[in-house]
């Protein structure tokens, strides 16, 4: 597929079959070819290289797998250095 790609074209069923060989022609030049059944889209023709692209593609996780796989802190030593006075911060006149 070259170019701009096009809207996919929708094709009834029984035109689909009869025209199997435009409609993959068309799904190589033009972009997807929707087959639809009964008023409903129930099929696509892809080009075999989008195909691929597609199945390439991994799924992006969600934020809950992408929290999950940083790494393990369970080691991390949070307890706050008490060895150090804490120092008094005046917040008078602040605004």
């Amino acid at each position: 597929m070259t170019g701009e790609q096009l809207e996919a074209t929708k094709w009834q069923l029984q035109e689909a079959k009869q025209r199997f060989s435009e409609v993959v022609r068309r799904a190589h030049d033009e972009g997807p070819q929707i087959v639809m059944r009964h008023g409903r889209d129930v099929a696509v023709i892809l080009d075999m290289e989008e195909y691929r692209q597609l199945k390439s593609q991994e799924p992006k996780p969600g934020f809950k797998e992408f929290l999950l796989s940083g790494p393990d802190l369970s080691d991390l030593d949070l307890a706050r250095d008490k060895s150090t006075e804490m120092r008094d911060i005046d917040f008078e006149g602040i605004e």
